[in-house]
């Protein structure tokens, strides 16, 4: 059975404007850390509000975690995986 976003553990804490520091540890305990930003523009082209932020956060995550884990980059932004995965943005802004 393979592994659900809910298995997983994600520490997000806020370091900075737009930026946050993630702790995601596998259920096998292995973890892995990594900054993620969020553009401005991202934002505005969602039609989210600053406030939903963390939230756009913590659901990409668990989006990626569903997709790709093995693929996670120790730095990225959120508009690449969009780029990347065209899907993301129409199923992202359900998730919130």
């Amino acid at each position: 059975m393979p592994d659900t976003p809910e298995s997983w553990s994600l520490d997000i804490t806020a370091a900075g404007s737009h930026a946050y520091d993630v702790r995601i540890v596998h259920p096998s305990r292995a973890e892995t850390r990594h900054r993620v930003t969020v553009p401005e523009p991202l934002m505005a082209e969602l039609g989210l509000s600053a406030a939903q932020e963390p939230l756009l956060v913590r659901a990409s995550l668990a989006y990626l975690i569903e997709h790709s884990p093995a693929a996670l980059p120790d730095r990225f932004a959120l508009d690449e995986v969009g780029r990347a995965i065209p899907e993301y943005r129409d199923e992202i802004v359900a998730r919130i």
